[in-house]
């Protein structure tokens, strides 16, 4: 099976769509990737580089996404988040309860993808952050089929948008996407317990769950999926495990779960809230936080065990 990054195939996408869809802007903060050279390369009318500076990059977008262009603003995903975030409120969330606007902010290094740069480059709060605000729709996909699928969701839909992507190549979990709109697939079935996860932590919990009668639901669409469907997949489970590589109890999966299914017994798996300074792999920084493969297991078991 292959092993693609998320940014490589949705830019690719995006590039070809550039071809024949000449609203399309892209704005980077001085950031970088080899498919970019080829979008700011054949379409350098179209590429804007606003430096080191995402308070501008969020600026500059708005402004384009105004005069009726679709815009897409890229950066590293803790700086595209919470460096700007003001700036997102105001000239997007605000603005775009009255002014239709096409605003698909890409941020790459989601959870700790990019763990050997330590806690400045960590991205453990984005998830509750952005979710946060009004009319923001939160793409977190677990693999790059899935990222890739979602681009012509980001024509079709002119709002603003928040893409989390993983900064590492992963394989694909499923051959095939159906049903991507609903904003969750099923990748193991199981009765009784089901995992619910999203991002890398979904990568993670194939491997685990493989060796447990339990089910295993990834959910992209953190604030936007089709909850009947959900609610349906989810009849005849008694408990939920809600795993995502962000802090927890502190507004992002494990709330949305939290809230929509109260009829169900509920145990969240996520980040201590606290900064970790070790520097090490991922599954280090992980252990380091109680959420290492050995941790979930023993989360898994003695929830089977009740």
């Amino acid at each position: 099976m292959q092993i693609k990054a998320m940014r490589d195939t949705f830019l690719t996408s995006l590039y070809e769509k550039m071809k024949n869809d000449k609203s399309i802007f892209f704005v980077t903060a001085d950031f970088g990737a080899p498919v970019l050279d080829k979008i700011r390369e054949d379409y350098p009318d179209r590429f804007i580089n606003v430096g080191i500076a995402e308070q501008n990059l969020i600026n500059v977008t708005t402004g384009l996404a105004l005069e009726g262009f679709t815009v897409y603003a890229y950066a590293i995903a803790p700086f595209i988040t919470m460096r700007c975030y003001e700036q997102i409120r105001v000239n997007i969330s605000v603005l775009s309860h009255v002014r239709e606007m096409n605003i698909n902010l890409i941020g790459v290094g989601a959870g700790v993808s990019y763990a050997m740069s330590g806690p400045t480059h960590h991205c453990l709060e984005d998830l509750s952050i952005m979710k946060t605000l009004p009319n923001m729709e939160v793409f977190s996909p677990s693999d790059y089929m899935i990222a890739e699928s979602y681009v012509d969701r980001t024509l079709s839909i002119k709002k603003p948008k928040y893409i989390r992507f993983d900064a590492k190549p992963m394989i694909a979990l499923e051959e095939t996407i159906e049903n991507f709109d609903n904003g969750f697939r099923v990748l193991q079935k199981g009765k009784k317990i089901a995992i619910i996860s999203t991002g890398y932590m979904s990568q993670k919990a194939k491997e685990i769950v493989k060796d447990f009668d339990i089910a295993l639901i990834d959910l992209y669409f953190i604030n936007n999926y089709n909850k009947s469907k959900l609610e349906e997949s989810l009849r005849d489970i008694d408990t939920i495990i809600t795993i995502e590589e962000a802090f927890k109890n502190s507004g992002g999966l494990d709330a949305e779960i939290n809230f929509n299914f109260k009829d169900k017994k509920i145990v969240n798996l996520g980040f201590e809230k606290k900064y970790t300074f070790e520097i090490g792999s991922r599954e280090f920084v992980h252990k380091e936080n109680g959420l290492g493969v050995d941790d979930i297991i023993f989360e898994i078991k003695k929830v089977l065990q009740c």
